[in-house]
């Protein structure tokens, strides 16, 4: 009597389009009349739910712009999107990429964030139309390069972080 139901259950989640897994990327202006602390909360609260509804992506912030991209089950990325969509804490979102993949670009993070700053403005600056960070002036693919090459100095730093942590914890 168990096998059937969990036959019904998977088969139900299977005609609600659960095992496709889509990444959408976006940007948008930040609200500037949000308190201040609002982007540390949106973050702490956006990696909570993104560990239990299975949606990892990467967002990248500078006070001015976001630009995001998410991965997840079809529905719980279209629920979310309807979410962002009525979100006053953000403006003007563009849809960048809405597309099925057949692996996570993202896997490792619920949600990571990625700043850009002096020590990696030269990403910004290779994959930016002009000067300064803006992401309305940049193509599909120059955004996704960017959090890539953001994500991997990111990650590199990190190792870098954690190796001397060990060495300095290791015994001669």
């Amino acid at each position: 009597m168990a096998l059937p139901e969990i036959s019904e259950t998977s088969n139900s989640n299977m005609m609600n389009g659960e095992h496709i897994i889509m990444r959408l990327t976006y940007i948008s202006r930040y609200n500037n009349h949000n308190p201040n602390g609002e982007v540390s909360r949106i973050l702490a609260q956006a990696q909570q739910n993104n560990t239990y509804n299975g949606i990892t992506g990467a967002l990248i912030f500078n006070h001015n712009y976001f630009l995001q991209s998410i991965e997840g089950a079809r529905p719980v990325i279209n629920d979310l999107l309807r979410k962002l969509v009525k979100d006053d804490r953000h403006f003007s979102l563009q849809i960048i990429e809405c597309s099925e993949i057949e692996q996570r670009r993202w896997d490792k993070w619920s949600m990571k964030y990625l700043i850009p700053s002096e020590d990696n403005k030269e990403h910004s600056l290779k994959f930016s139309a002009g000067t300064e960070f803006n992401p309305y002036l940049m193509s599909t693919n120059q955004i996704m390069m960017l959090i890539d090459a953001l994500s991997k100095q990111q990650e590199q730093e990190e190792k870098q972080i954690s190796e001397k942590k060990k060495s300095w914890f290791s015994i001669g």
